[in-house]
């Protein structure tokens, strides 16, 4: 293996990590980069004006195109789903972030993670 292919393992284990990060370990704990005034993931839902049935849903395709991720670095087959995914519904994040007029900073981690799957996917064709 070369030098890069050690950067996208490594871009894969931090943005696969830090997704079930925040929807299995800290979906209920406030953090600067939640929406709005919100404390949860639920209550951030809420702030954009969303379901919590839609939060849901779209918990099940971040957790499962993180798992996806992880699991591209034994199976790269799998690495563009992951990757595309992700970075499509992290682009749903920052526009929800946008729309309710959030400072640009709580932005910044779905931006990074968005960089971070675009380097994946330009190493990956």
């Amino acid at each position: 293996m070369n030098p890069i292919d050690y950067i996208i393992i490594g871009l894969k284990v931090i943005v696969g990590l830090s997704i079930l990060n925040v929807w299995l370990i800290q979906p209920t704990k406030p953090t600067k980069w939640r929406g709005g005034d919100a404390t949860t993931i639920i209550e951030e839902f809420k702030v954009y004006g969303l379901s919590k049935t839609f939060c849901y849903v779209i918990g099940f395709l971040k957790v499962s195109l993180a798992l996806i991720l992880l699991a591209s670095i034994q199976f790269d087959s799998l690495t563009l789903i992951g990757s595309i995914g992700l970075a499509v519904l992290l682009l749903g994040s920052i526009i929800m972030h946008l729309k309710v007029k959030d400072p640009l900073f709580k932005s910044f981690p779905a931006f990074l993670f968005i960089v971070f799957n675009l380097v994946i996917i330009f190493f990956s064709i």
